[in-house]
């Protein structure tokens, strides 16, 4: 998911059609000229940032009514569950498949074709959609039986049963939401489809601030029964937000495709080439659902609580990867896919550009979750029933998973321009090797982790499983860079790294002593002194090494 720089890009549907100018070129201190990604990345980012926070918010708040409790896995494990409707039909199999067509119409001008595609593809994800919803509601408890076999307990069980036969038809709505997401990116508009799902985590906020305000006074039977009922109705204020996500982008894709025609139209050629293209990219996408089914079945078979430890600490652990890594992958594809019948170089460059981008923010969010996560934990989770002891149990395994962070981000732009290729096979071979590679080393290192505890009850199992992840991640990076410079020349992000690795090293190192003075029950004042320190230093050290990056921020923060 990603947003645009602004400038340079075309301004409305119609100049989205014309042919898209080179990269802008920038003078970097260490080298001559080289393409850097233009306006898009930092729209998405925007749009993303707004919606993760939207998201880091509704953590807090189900924090404080559920803290790490079996009903907080039932609700993870239901949301979880459905999430392979989303990931099969969802944006990562239209980015692979149906955003370089369209863009490639829209480049030719085909506007009248490229509305047909549009129309048939909406046809095909709905039925498909609504298909799949119905098996979910009729055989939700087998999916649970399947899925969260660890949920031996009838508690969490029915629990998870009931919540997943309601949020099922959310994720058919969120894969429609995600048509209309690639209908925008196409056009280069960015900000409307990322900062949509602001309403659905301000649906489920309202909910529970509405629903959950007994709770802070309940104990032992009484809270079961309370947070019971709260996670149901939590289920409904999520499909409410799930329809509200698809509602307040329809305007906008109304307003860019005024020749969408909704029908059946699976003869029209450009059709036939996204479904031969889906094919690979759904296979590649259902690999990656199973790995992160594999981490739910485990975890579910750890201490009660583990479940929702684990979904609380891969929020944060998302949070970078979709600001940063998503944001320039998804900000770049249409571009990507528009040179990648121009010069290998001008798209070796511009994947380059697009690493040393990524890599500037998530090299010192990766230093920062590893040095000070429990500061940040601790700001975003500590409130109510989520108590010291779960901060420092969703800190190691955010620790855990973070191993991997510049791994997963870099793979994101890997794939992007394997698609933007018309490559959808290599990101799907690589995949499965790295859900093998996850759920061997996960499973063999889980148990073991699970017998040391925090406290008497919550355990550090799902580090093991965050090990094996991590691991996992850097094989894929490494496997896809090699494919991807067979392809175009040589990938990476150069000397420049390195000084941000002095930097992130140094400013984290300076939090750390800011953390020391001041009480670690003082979560948001410990936080809120900490992170500025850091942010500043990092931008300050890097400006001074002379990083491109580094000038570009603080010239767009002078200019605003």
């Amino acid at each position: 998911m990603s947003e645009v720089e602004g400038s340079g890009r075309p301004s409305s549907a119609e100049a989205s059609d014309q042919e898209s100018p080179g990269p802008a070129a920038l003078e970097t201190a260490d080298g001559p000229k080289a393409p850097l990604p233009r306006g898009s990345a930092h729209l998405v980012a925007a749009g993303i940032f707004l919606s993760r926070i939207a998201g880091i918010v509704r953590t807090r708040v189900m924090a404080h009514y559920f803290g790490i409790s079996p009903a907080a896995d039932a609700f993870n494990a239901a949301l979880k569950i459905p999430n392979v409707l989303q990931n099969l039909l969802g944006e990562g199999t239209l980015s692979a498949s149906f955003i370089p067509v369209y863009s490639r119409l829209l480049k030719e001008g085909r506007k009248e074709d490229a509305g047909r595609l549009a129309g048939a593809i909406f046809a095909i994800l709905t039925v498909l959609a609504a298909a799949f919803a119905l098996l979910g509601y009729v055989f939700a408890p087998q999916l649970v039986s399947i899925v969260a076999w660890g949920f031996d307990d009838e508690y969490r069980r029915t629990l998870t049963i009931r919540c997943l036969r309601i949020i099922f038809p959310m994720t058919s709505i969120l894969v429609l939401s995600a048509w209309a997401l690639g209908i925008q990116n196409s056009h280069r508009k960015f900000f409307a489809s990322y900062v949509a799902p602001v309403m659905w985590n301000a649906a489920m906020i309202v909910t529970l601030l509405l629903y959950g305000r007994a709770i802070p006074g309940l104990k032992d039977a009484a809270l079961l029964l309370a947070q019971s009922g709260l996670t149901v109705t939590l289920a409904w204020g999520a499909l409410i937000g799930g329809v509200l996500q698809f509602l307040v982008q329809l305007p906008f894709v109304f307003r860019l495709e005024r020749s969408l025609r909704v029908r059946w139209d699976t003869e029209f050629e450009p059709v036939r080439e996204v479904m031969r293209t889906a094919g690979p990219a759904i296979a590649g996408r259902g690999v990656v659902q199973l790995s992160s089914y594999l981490d739910l079945v485990l975890a579910g078979k750890l201490a009660a609580g583990s479940v929702a430890a684990m979904s609380n600490a891969l929020i944060l652990y998302m949070l970078p990867i979709s600001l940063f890594g998503m944001s320039v992958a998804a900000a770049e594809l249409p571009d990507l896919a528009r040179q990648s019948m121009d010069s290998t170089d001008v798209l070796r460059e511009r994947v380059n550009a697009g690493l040393r981008q990524i890599y500037y923010f998530v090299v010192p969010s990766f230093i920062s979750f590893l040095v000070l996560g429990d500061v940040i934990v601790a700001c975003v989770m500590q409130t109510g029933q989520f108590r010291r002891d779960a901060t420092l149990q969703v800190y190691a395994i955010l620790a855990a998973y973070s191993l991997g962070l510049i791994a997963s981000t870099g793979t994101r732009l890997f794939s992007s321009t394997f698609f933007a290729l018309k490559d959808t096979r290599t990101p799907a071979r690589t995949a499965i090797q790295r859900v093998v590679l996850a759920a061997v080393v996960g499973g063999g290192l889980m148990l073991p982790f699970d017998k040391v505890h925090v406290s008497p009850a919550l355990t550090l199992g799902a580090v093991g499983l965050g090990l094996g992840s991590s691991l996992a991640g850097w094989m894929e990076w490494a496997l896809l860079r090699r494919s991807l410079t067979r392809k175009i020349g040589a990938i990476g992000a150069g000397p420049p790294l390195v000084k941000m690795f002095i930097a992130a090293i140094v400013s984290a190192a300076a939090g750390r002593g800011v953390a020391t003075f001041i009480s670690p029950e003082s979560a948001v004042m410990r936080a809120g002194a900490v992170i500025p320190v850091v942010g500043l230093l990092y931008l300050a050290i890097t400006y001074r090494m002379g990083l491109p990056q580094a000038r570009a921020v603080i010239g767009r923060v002078t200019r605003r």
